[in-house]
């Protein structure tokens, strides 16, 4: 069995577990929200990566863990749990492998629609049976571009900080959308769905499936907060054809 297996296994057992709702809700801060059923999702996953990969140790949203460790399996349980609770059809688990400290196994499961996102370094990026390609826009007024919001946008001009950067995204691209998982977004940009994407302050839970499915499609993945992956990542990630434009953009 491959790494990529394996992650594929973990995933689809925090999958089923997430097909049943939400259950008991709680708030682990001000507006970020936990459910049972991220705790069961994350425990299942340890299960099977544990089970096949005794020796690699997990760094987990929920869970904590590896956070030291350089090669790790990095996990998101449910990604997008909001829209879980609301019943929005948009979240889904992420399971990654860094080796070295670089993503090399990402998968991506959109729980409502049955797409299971995956690639390995070197074997490409597939969604089921379906090979995986960035898309071929070139101009940013023919983009169709996702931003998220982190945690702090109620803090005092965050929320201005967030909204200007909108703004401009706005007045220079085709379109705007927010649907409220990361993983998914930066899937999205794998399947040429989505032409770019950038958000502030995420997790590495969040972004490291989505850095191999994105560069394993042929696309462009960089950092607003520094030259590599930081332990609150803030990625810009595109189709790499109108990269430099739209990261001019965001960072002017």
């Amino acid at each position: 069995m491959t790494e990529l297996d394996i992650a594929v296994e973990a995933a689809l057992a925090a999958a089923a577990l997430q097909r049943q709702g939400p259950k008991e809700v709680r708030h682990k801060g001000a507006i970020d929200l936990v459910t049972e059923v991220d705790l069961a999702s994350e425990a299942a996953i340890r299960e099977v990566l544990q089970r096949h990969h005794p020796g690699v140790p997990i760094l987990g949203e929920e869970g904590g863990g590896a956070e030291q460790a350089v090669t790790r399996w990095v996990v998101d349980p449910l990604d997008g749990t909001t829209n879980f609770v609301h019943g929005l059809p948009h979240y889904g688990p992420s399971v990654a492998l860094e080796v070295d400290g670089v993503p090399s196994v990402g998968v991506v499961i959109d729980v409502s629609r049955g797409e299971v996102f995956r690639a390995a370094r070197g074997g490409g990026a597939w969604c089921n049976e379906r090979r995986l390609r960035v898309s071929e826009v070139r101009e940013l007024d023919q983009a169709l571009v996702a931003t998220g919001f982190a945690y702090d946008r109620r803090e005092q001009e965050r929320a201005a900080f967030y909204l200007e950067r909108v703004q401009r995204v706005l007045e220079a691209c085709q379109g705007v959308r927010r649907a409220g998982a990361a993983a998914l977004d930066m899937a999205w940009v794998a399947a040429g769905r989505l032409d770019a994407y950038w958000e502030y302050q995420l997790g590495r839970w969040d972004v490291a499936a989505g850095v191999v499915l994105i560069e394993e499609a042929g696309g462009t993945v960089a950092w607003l907060d520094g030259p590599q992956m930081s332990q609150r990542p803030c990625p810009l990630v595109s189709n790499g054809h109108l990269h430099a434009a739209f990261d001019a953009l965001i960072r002017r």
